[in-house]
């Protein structure tokens, strides 16, 4: 099994999951050329995607949605309020009704031989997901876009040997920079987005001794730095009472114009 970033960030988001028969994207909020390029660097085109799973429908999650739906007719699964929400989104343009696939948290929905269990997270979007993927025993999981974490987050998340986790802000460069103030609530309200200090905090509690990687998503590019975002999220594993420290695992930061490292479980 594989994940990579294309692209992950609060200006656009595409990630890859894979095994050796089955492709898959995790939105689409990058063009098409920018996508199919991506996906070269890592030996695939968008030729060879199965199936988009789009967490929501805000911009930087769906805007090549259209394009490439259209261009290559790939099925792409969504919840209900969300496939509404997206067909109701000007920008995207229009796509065949017969693309869509329904799913909804819970429930889990094969695509070929890749087992997705789609979770529900608190973000300010129509019906919201975050993804679980198995293929044989080995589990990765996509979870970014949530203002707050519950038990059953943490439940969703067990097992995992790699995880695409957010850490979208540091609390004190988003409260002192040049952001409007309702935007500021916006993002530090239960459905907003993850700081880095929550995501240090989430991540500890589904820690075990088989993750493999951590990769941290989604970051800010107004309200983030990259080195900050991996310091705070070790320190914050190092301090919960957890038997681990922050340097026990592998953790990295996917970029937002570079595509990562090809996670190989």
């Amino acid at each position: 099994m594989r994940l990579c970033s294309i692209a992950s960030g609060s200006s656009g988001n595409c990630i890859y999951v894979g095994s050796d028969t089955t492709h898959l994207l995790v939105d689409t909020g990058i063009s098409g050329k920018r996508t199919e390029l991506g996906l070269n660097q890592i030996g695939m085109s968008l030729r060879d995607i199965d199936g988009i799973l789009v967490t929501h429908e805000h911009a930087d999650h769906i805007s090549g949605l259209g394009v490439i739906s259209r261009k290559y007719g790939i099925p792409i699964y969504a919840a209900a309020g969300t496939i509404q929400a997206i067909m109701n989104t000007s920008s995207v343009g229009k796509i065949d009704t017969d693309l869509f696939n329904q799913i909804t948290a819970d429930d889990k929905v094969m695509i070929k031989d890749i087992a997705v269990h789609p979770m529900r997270v608190s973000h300010d979007a129509a019906e919201p997901l975050a993804y679980r993927f198995a293929y044989g025993n080995k589990k990765v999981g996509i979870i970014t876009d949530l203002g707050v974490y519950n038990d059953y987050t943490v439940a969703s998340l067990q097992g995992l040997d790699a995880v695409l986790l957010e850490a979208n802000h540091d609390i004190n460069m988003l409260q002192v920079g040049p952001y409007p103030y309702y935007l500021k609530q916006r993002i530090l309200g239960e459905r907003g987005h993850l700081s880095n200090e929550l995501s240090g905090r989430l991540l500890s509690r589904i820690l075990h001794d088989g993750m493999q990687k951590i990769l941290l998503g989604h970051l800010s590019q107004e309200n983030n730095l990259a080195e900050l975002a991996y310091e705070t999220v070790r320190v914050e594993v190092t301090a919960a009472d957890v038997p681990y420290k922050g340097n026990d695992f592998q953790i990295s930061v996917a970029r937002r114009s570079e595509v990562s490292e090809v996670i190989e479980l």
